[in-house]
């Protein structure tokens, strides 16, 4: 097993469902554009409230993948 370098990037993930579906769908996105994806890590959640009910979730995630050789 080679030693890996890793990358770190953040993004944000939302969604009207819940915290669980703006993760997947952060990290199905980030997979489009970035290769080598390995861990994620949830830095920070947040919402938005209406009329006293949750309506939306957001979750700041650091993302790590691996450098091309």
């Amino acid at each position: 097993m080679s030693d890996n370098i890793y990358k770190i990037i953040e993004i944000v993930g939302s969604s009207a469902t819940g915290i669980e579906d703006a993760i997947e769908k952060a990290v199905a996105r980030a997979s489009t554009t970035v290769r080598d994806l390995r861990w994620f890590e949830v830095k920070e959640t947040r919402g938005h409230i209406e009329e006293g009910r949750v309506a939306h979730y957001q979750v700041t995630l650091r993302i790590g993948f691996t450098l091309a050789e």
